[in-house]
């Protein structure tokens, strides 16, 4: 395997830390318990005014954000060298945030080589988008193929419950934000309700989200059954107004699609409930041409329209970048992605 080195010039410091945690165990065993192992990398020149907090999803760690599996620059070099300090939140009970099955339960991963090929790399996904797919950096047809190996080789154990997983960044991340003050959210998948949790609650921490194929969609995948299973966008509540209890509360209405590459799904039901906490974050909602989020990220961008939030909902396909899927900071084009939340976020996020 050929080694490859990333030039890192434009890199004045770096550090890592942890943040949150509790002690946990029986008495004379103590240990320490989901925490979050933050790294932290600061420009030679700062010339943003906000840094950049990545959350990344299931399955993932921080390595989705510092290389591609074929070796080339990962968007923390490229933020850093836009002149954004970057913070990499590694989530609790994740790869270097340490995860202890005693208090955090059993563990999940991904249940085969094949499924992950199959829903990130592969042309021939069970989704009609699928065959768009031009831009992984590799030939992704053996799992001993080089780049694909390395890809496969970065996946980790994950906690099975998205709830969990958010109870878990919410109280870490939030003593992050305290620590580095105001900053943008760039949120990936399974992350995304970490950046609309975090906005909720501390809107004054919060200057701008870039979420990336954010969870979803909305309130259920089950199309037969009006109830809901979460919170719309985020498996916590959230403070709307007039306020949500629990999720049967929510009411419903099932929206039709006449494009075939667009899937029906779960909104609400007209006067919906507001977030008022979200107003004045720019957010931006980015999806891939070729990604199994194409057919339903629509549904999410309008519950959020639905709840007086917001947004930019930006297809990729829409602004000339083509045949990327759902990790799309790891593909040929990565850089041209970062470059277009680059501009979108110096114009929007002031």
């Amino acid at each position: 395997m050929k080694i490859s080195f990333v030039d890192q010039s434009h890199l004045g410091k770096k550090t890592i830390f942890y943040v949150g945690g509790q002690v946990a165990g029986e008495e004379g065993k103590h240990h320490i318990s989901n925490q979050m192992f933050v790294e932290a990398y600061i420009p030679r020149e700062i010339t943003q005014p906000y840094p950049i907090i990545m959350f990344h999803g299931a399955g993932q760690t921080n390595v989705n954000w510092l290389i591609t599996p074929d070796g080339r620059m990962g968007w923390a070099d490229y933020f850093v060298s836009q002149g954004y300090c970057v913070y990499l939140a590694e989530q609790p009970a994740r790869a270097r945030s340490a995860y202890h099955p005693d208090t955090n339960g059993p563990a999940t991963i991904y249940h085969s080589i094949e499924s992950l090929w199959n829903r990130f790399v592969s042309d021939e996904g069970a989704w009609p988008q699928a065959k768009k797919h031009t831009q992984w950096p590799g030939m992704g047809t053996d799992s001993q193929e080089e780049i694909l190996r390395q890809f496969l080789d970065s996946q980790v154990e994950y906690l099975p419950s998205n709830k969990a997983s958010q109870e878990l960044v919410l109280s870490a991340a939030s003593e992050l934000l305290r620590m580095i003050g105001p900053a943008i959210l760039l949120t990936h998948s399974q992350a995304g309700p970490f950046g609309w949790l975090l906005a909720d609650r501390y809107p004054e921490l919060v200057s701008g989200i870039i979420a990336l194929e954010p969870s979803g969609p909305p309130f259920s995948p089950d199309l037969t059954s009006p109830t809901s299973k979460n919170y719309g966008i985020a498996d916590l509540p959230l403070h709307y107004e007039p306020p949500v209890e629990k999720p049967e509360g929510f009411s419903l209405r099932l929206l039709k699609s006449d494009n075939p590459e667009r899937n029906d799904g779960w909104v609400m039901a007209e006067p919906a409930p507001q977030l008022p906490n979200f107003k004045g974050i720019p957010i931006l909602i980015i999806v891939s041409e070729a990604s199994y989020h194409a057919g339903y990220d629509h549904l999410t961008s309008y519950v959020l329209n639905q709840c007086g939030v917001s947004h930019d909902f930006v297809r990729l396909e829409d602004v000339g970048i083509h045949g990327n899927s759902h990790m799309m900071m790891l593909e040929q084009n990565n850089l041209e992605i970062a470059e277009f939340i680059k501009k979108w976020s110096e114009k929007n996020i002031k």
